[in-house]
């Protein structure tokens, strides 16, 4: 929101009214005085005018969590255990989920508050690389390698995918590289070759790799290196 708009939401001022304290400098953000009335606030910033507060800042929320398998990435659900049953933080019901996995998919999962960060690595534009550790029910040839980079095609959608890189691993398993997230995209790819996905893991999103030392159904706070890297 614009910080003209936000000052103008309080009935003392008018907008012509917030232009001018802005303008005198006499309002700020995160401690730094501001003199554009477009400057874009957040939930999470600190806003005041002289030595009024206005606006404290909520706290923003970046968690990483080691998703088991037989859990739901969703807030709530009617049959299954969600992934914030598996949190406790007293705040977890502000949380939302940056990308999810499917039921019986593992592997990295990030939760935070902050609608804008996680826009930035899921919106289908950023491309960001999406690591997965595959296993299936037949060998895997170096034929999918081929046509996994030059694309597929699926028709329900009418779209052809963006290419991916697999590095094959052994005969039943391999590590697959996405650059976007379709409808169970990487069934649906080793499908095209009527082979089953029997273990599916996300290992990282981006830079951000999931934790070793991180046991299914544990999670942490990202460290301020894995925020700004997105």
């Amino acid at each position: 929101m614009r910080l003209d708009r936000f000052l103008s939401n309080f009935p003392r001022f008018s907008r012509q009214d917030s232009r001018l304290l802005i303008s005198a400098g006499r309002l700020r953000v995160d401690g730094a005085i501001v003199h554009d009335p477009r400057h874009e606030v957040r939930d999470f910033q600190r806003i005041e005018l002289d030595d009024e507060l206005l606006q404290a800042g909520r706290s923003a929320r970046y968690w990483m969590l080691h998703k088991p398998v037989g859990v739901v990435s969703a807030t709530e659900h009617d049959e299954h255990r969600t992934v914030l049953d598996l949190l406790d933080e007293p705040d977890k019901h502000d949380l939302h989920l940056a990308g999810r996995l499917d039921l019986n998919t593992s592997g990295l999962l990030l939760l935070t508050n902050d609608g804008r960060w996680s826009r930035r690595i899921t919106q289908p534009q950023q491309r960001k690389p999406k690591v997965y550790h595959v296993t299936t029910e037949q060998p895997i040839t170096a034929e999918y390698a081929e046509v996994f980079a030059h694309g597929l095609y699926f028709a329900f959608e009418d779209l052809t995918t963006l290419p991916a890189q697999l590095k094959v691993l052994s005969s039943h398993q391999a590590r697959l590289t996405l650059f976007e997230g379709r409808y169970h995209q990487v069934k649906r790819m080793f499908g095209h070759f009527r082979n089953r996905v029997v273990a599916l893991h996300r290992e990282s999103m981006g830079e951000i790799v999931l934790d070793p030392q991180l046991a299914p159904g544990q999670y942490r706070a990202l460290t301020d290196a894995e925020i700004a890297s997105v």
